[in-house]
């Protein structure tokens, strides 16, 4: 299951291979306060080009909802039962219950913190799919899922209820989410999908009698690093976990495509027995060229304290400039017209291309033409053209992409 927050990196995870994807509408998800965010117009589009794709449509209505608001979440789930939503990703009982009376397929959110079989069997009347806290062990998830087939455990649609945990992207300090401090510090609440994330930044301690202040070790204490699970993913699998869900909806389409299709690959290699150590590396890699904190194995192989960022922002190998815009493509020749807003572009350069139909294309630039002419460089303001292997559209943002040399 991987995130969506915009039309780009819903194309990239088609394009990826996602058997599913979530994403939030309005106001009443956890990532509302996000850029990458949805609206009402958006839904019919997004469930009609999921379906075309085969792939499933889960809306996230996963906040806590006040009376005042009852009203707007019905509407919204009308909606989405009119425009066929897979499921909804829900932990408040105004939504379960109302979901329960118009018949839309339920999925218990991590919110709800479910951590035993008792919790299990209370929501198997509302829901088909539950995702666990991510504070449980791989050993007690496999007891979990273990208990469910002994004692057949079914939801509505009268089958076993199966097992959704996250396997890769960012941790919070709270438990299952239910965090206060940005609230607290600044009057945007977590749980309504407004957090400004605190808990990301350094802080310093201060001796109030002797003004002393000291950096706590250099080191981003309530931040921790990001869950990535790939190396031990054949024992989630083992461990009875039928849906791998992937966080990340304010993320970059890139972000998407490159973790999808890692995970993609690990599942099929652990399916058809060629999961090796090898592999494993090679997808490390790769998943650390986007987006990150750090990778720790979270509290999956029975952890008790976390792993902490080590400085604020991401710590990815690549970074990536935007440089212009594809203002035209001939696809006789499979070659892209780029305007070149900013930068500049050299032959050897790494680009990624991005649009809402586009998803995500990275090419390695083999040559560049000025008017007709083979160059070795194009410079800002100037409109060259490069060869591309696939379709790319008029108006697809175009980025230059660097390995990150900078020691910290």
């Amino acid at each position: 299951m991987s995130p969506v927050g915009s039309y780009e990196s819903l194309a990239a995870a088609i394009q990826a291979g996602a058997g599913s994807v979530y994403f939030g509408v309005g106001k009443m998800n956890m990532r509302s306060r996000s850029a990458a965010n949805f609206d009402f117009d958006d839904l019919k589009k997004i469930t009609d080009i999921c379906r075309e794709h085969n792939v499933k449509s889960y809306l996230t209505v996963n906040t806590i909802v006040y009376n005042n608001e009852i009203e707007d979440v019905k509407e919204l789930l009308d909606l989405a039962k009119a425009c066929g939503v897979s499921a909804i990703i829900a932990s408040d009982f105004a939504v379960l219950t109302y979901c329960q009376k118009i018949g839309l397929e339920i999925h218990i959110s991590t919110q709800c913190n479910i951590t035993n079989i008792e919790a299990v069997r209370f929501f198997s009347q509302f829901a088909d799919v539950m995702v666990l806290g991510r504070e449980v062990a791989l050993a007690q998830a496999a007891e979990i899922t273990k208990k469910i087939e002994e004692e057949g455990i079914r939801g509505p649609k009268g089958e076993l209820v199966r097992i959704e945990m996250f396997v890769h992207g960012a941790l919070c300090m709270a438990v299952s989410g239910k965090c206060y401090l940005s609230l607290d510090n600044f009057n945007y609440p977590a749980n309504r999908g407004a957090c400004l994330q605190p808990c990301r930044r350094g802080y310093i301690v201060k001796d109030m009698e002797s003004d002393l202040e000291l950096a706590i070790d250099n080191k981003y204490i309530m931040s921790p690093k990001d869950l990535c699970t790939i190396g031990f993913l054949d024992k989630l699998l083992k461990a009875g976990v039928s849906i791998l869900k992937i966080e990340g909806r304010g993320r970059s389409a890139e972000y998407v495509k490159v973790t999808t299709e890692c995970y993609h690959e690990a599942v099929e290699a652990v399916q058809n027995g060629t999961f090796t150590q090898e592999k494993v590396a090679d997808w490390t890699e790769k998943l650390r060229t986007v987006f990150n904190r750090g990778f720790w194995d979270g509290y999956y192989l029975g952890r008790t304290m976390g792993e902490w960022s080590e400085r604020y922002g991401s710590q990815a190998t690549t970074v990536r400039a935007h440089i212009g815009k594809v203002t035209n493509f001939y696809g006789k020749l499979n070659v892209a017209e780029i305007t070149l807003e900013t930068g500049e572009i050299a032959v050897g350069d790494t680009l990624v291309i991005e649009g809402p139909t586009t998803g995500v294309y990275e090419t390695t630039v083999q040559e560049i033409r000025l008017d007709l002419h083979p160059v070795a460089a194009a410079h800002k303001g100037d409109v060259c053209s490069i060869a591309t292997d696939t379709l790319v559209r008029r108006g697809d943002k175009v980025y230059k992409k660097t390995l990150v040399t900078d020691e910290f």
